[in-house]
């Protein structure tokens, strides 16, 4: 089914039926201020960490709530809707929702009732706040008096888990005060003589209109046995000038206004977390309305600037809104939040993913290079000084005093017992892209600290990377699958052995040869010739007819043997085989034969087959999925770039292609 489309023209996708099967969702804000609003603006706020910086609650599984809300009320006949289609959610046959996600805000347009309202929320560049800018248009031909009310549910505690687990501390820590157009939040004031750091503050304002009432307890603006589509305070037109001590707290407020036929009304609500001084200043820097489209304005020049670097005009018009828009925006998105923060990730991970942020890098080295090299200089700072990666890098990393697998500290602080196979490992496709891009070959002699002690130049740091993966090998003298490889759920532990690391420790002897040419070091360059050969001959071995097997568990059992009844085919090695350099042409025609014929479908080629149901081995945690499911032989988006990679350096453009068009959400549009 079609719910949506996108328009080039503007660079936005556009939803028009807002009954999507599940949440579609855009980012807001940067790496200090962030957002995620949904397309009936269901989402949440926070500031640096989604995990331990949370502002405003969403309720995870919870049909897309709570959100930010605004509220129309006819004052004359008492009928109320919202500006975008929940919570409220008006018979679509008389009320029209279209929802425009950008780059940076996302736009809200509904009619109903010869009332025309439009809203877009967005961070303002380089500002740790959040603005819903709203229009309403009277299209009667007689004046409209209307009561237009912002909602946004305050967390309790900044920290995700306290504030939705640990209630019997949560509910008695926060409070509402409001005064001239603020309504403000304050968790644990009592602590302000104490330590004024501890008390969070957090307000919600309005601009261009006068509030007529507020509400801060979620209680009262509820109501008893009623929910966020019908509002006590909504229906009574007057949410009662409320304030909360104790338990659930919220930002409310009203504004009364009177709309001339055919005329237009505008006003902006302001939400983030600032004291009472530093939250009057930000109020009355709107004291002119149309500040708003100037910072909308800006946001957009900002942003579809950073993807002039690349543009493309094809007979595709599909490829085209990718590769100009939506795949940069992503890839941008991903650069910025890593895993911290999504409508899947919860706010568990309090920092980013080694691998993934490290990965995160490379789809925007063409578009900023300079923003790349600071990330790329960060995650090195955050190797350990054996080669290995940190699994979580916090979001407040201090070089050169990170505490690290091996501590008991940052086992527990982190929740990572210990290294994985395949983190430091990424360093070398990034790092070769970027000085590929940039030229600046200088940056290997560039000394950064290791995460705990100690310090090197880059190329000192890749030294460590490939030292790690070799020193830490099985009795195949393939390397350690460790805590996981990319797989999560594979656990080969440090006897068990992975073929996709051995592949990628192969790219990365490849890559250190040519910077080994390059630092004209000899010795270490001969080394690198030798465990390169050395690496060839072992994983030929690992050649099963028409595919690789993925690796060996830690009692020895092949994993991906083709005579196995079930996981005997995987699929991210086969295309490393050939991404790495290892496979010659014949055998990577045999084995990308093998992965169409037993691993593609309509979307995009499965992660193995047959999915595990009974062929249980030490390990392999994915047999915890359903069949079909995430690990369990789904098909994740991420490896069908490596297998598109992987066909085009084989010369089958035309697989390739196709290959990503099964993927595509610009061609799978129609079929959401």
């Amino acid at each position: 089914m079609k719910y949506g489309y996108f328009d080039d023209l503007n660079q936005e996708y556009v939803i028009d039926n807002p009954a999507t099967p599940a949440p579609w969702a855009n980012y807001l804000g940067d790496p200090n201020y962030g957002a995620i609003i949904s397309n009936n603006a269901g989402g949440y706020s926070f500031e640096t960490s989604g995990a331990s910086g949370r502002i405003l609650r969403y309720g995870f599984n919870n049909f897309d709530e709570p959100g930010r809300y605004i509220y129309l009320k006819d004052d004359k006949d008492g009928d109320f809707w919202s500006l975008s289609w929940k919570p409220v959610q008006k018979d679509l046959k008389e009320y029209k929702s279209v929802c425009r996600h950008g780059t940076g805000y996302s736009t809200f347009i509904s009619e109903y009732k010869n009332i025309t309202s439009e809203v877009t929320y967005y961070v303002p560049l380089d500002k740790q706040y959040e603005v819903w800018y709203v229009k309403i248009r009277n299209n009667d031909n007689i004046d409209r008096k209307l009561t237009c009310s912002g909602y946004c549910e305050f967390t309790s505690d900044p920290y995700y888990e306290q504030d939705l687990i640990n209630l019997q501390y949560s509910l008695f820590i926060t409070k509402t005060e409001y005064s001239n157009n603020i309504l403000r939040q304050l968790i644990n004031e009592n602590q302000m003589d104490i330590n004024k750091d501890s008390v969070k503050q957090r307000f919600f304002a309005l601009a261009n209109a006068e509030v007529s009432s507020y509400c801060g307890d979620k209680n009262a603006f509820l109501g008893d046995y009623h929910y966020y589509r019908n509002p006590v305070g909504i229906i009574k037109g007057d949410l009662g000038n409320f304030d909360c001590f104790n338990y659930t707290a919220c930002g409310a407020l009203s504004t009364k206004i009177k709309i001339k036929a055919h005329q237009e009304v505008k006003l902006a609500f302001i939400m983030g977390n600032k004291n009472e001084e530093k939250a009057r200043i930000v109020l009355d820097s709107y004291k002119d309305i149309n500040t708003c489209e100037f910072e909308l304005e800006t946001l957009k020049k900002y942003w579809h600037s950073r993807f002039n670097n690349l543009q493309v005009k094809t007979p595709s018009k599909e490829f085209d809104s990718m590769i100009n828009t939506w795949h940069p925006y992503n890839c941008f998105m991903t650069f910025t939040w890593s895993r911290a923060a999504s409508l899947v990730y919860c706010g568990l991970r309090n920092g980013y993913g080694y691998r993934d942020t490290v990965q995160d890098i490379q789809g925007i080295i063409h578009l900023d290079p300079e923003a790349t090299k600071d990330k790329i200089t960060f995650m090195l700072s955050a190797q350990v000084n054996n080669g290995a990666g940190l699994p979580l890098v916090k979001f407040n990393h201090n070089p050169g005093h990170e505490d690290t697998p091996d501590d008991e500290s940052y086992r527990q602080q982190t929740g990572h017992p210990a290294y994985r196979a395949d983190d430091a490992l990424w360093l070398f496709p990034t790092i070769y892209k970027y000085l590929c891009e940039t030229g600046d070959l200088k940056y290997l002699d560039k000394v950064i600290p290791y995460a705990n002690k100690d310090k090197d130049n880059v190329y000192s740091h890749l030294k460590k990377a490939i030292d790690f993966s070799i020193t830490h090998s099985g009795k195949h003298h393939m390397p350690a699958g460790l805590y996981a490889d990319w797989n999560d759920c594979l656990r080969l532990g440090e006897k068990g052995e992975s073929v996709f690391v051995a592949m990628q420790l192969y790219l990365a002897i490849n890559i250190m040869e040519e910077f080994a040419e390059y630092k004209k070091d000899k010795d270490y360059l001969a080394f690198l010739k030798k465990e390169r050969k050395q690496y060839q001959k072992i994983l030929d071995k690992c050649f099963d007819n028409d595919r690789y097997i993925r690796g060996y568990s830690e009692k020895g059992k092949i994993i991906g043997n083709r005579e196995s009844e079930e996981a005997n085919m995987w699929l991210n090695h086969q295309s490393w085989a050939i991404i790495s350099g290892l496979a010659d042409k014949k055998t990577a025609d045999i084995i990308l034969d093998s992965v169409e014929r037993i691993l593609n479908t309509s979307y995009g080629a499965e992660l193995m087959y047959p999915p595990l149901r009974k062929d249980l081995y030490d390990g392999y945690k994915a047999i915890c999925y359903n069949a079909g499911n995430k690990e369990n032989n789904s098909i994740f988006l991420q490896p069908q770039g490596w297998l598109i990679l992987a066909e085009s350096l084989n010369g089958n453009g035309n697989r390739a292609y196709r290959y990503y068009k099964e993927s595509c959400p610009a061609y799978q549009n129609d079929n959401a």
